[in-house]
């Protein structure tokens, strides 16, 4: 399988991830605080993942 293909879904994570972060922070004014940090706080836990995975994902492909 070419690489540009196997990188399709990672990529389609990250921009998804970044559209609702996007969403969140459009709607900072509308909604509560204690929401919006919890928002931002799950958005963060959904990058770092996807960090990981391609960290670990580069990772097995050099060896």
């Amino acid at each position: 399988m070419p690489r540009e293909l196997a990188e399709r879904p990672n990529m389609v994570i990250l921009v998804a991830a970044l559209l609702l972060l996007g969403v969140v922070l459009g709607a900072v004014v509308q909604i509560p605080v204690p929401l919006t940090l919890a928002l931002a706080a799950a958005i963060g836990c959904w990058l770092l993942v996807f960090a990981v995975r391609e960290r670990l994902s580069a990772h097995r492909r050099s060896h």
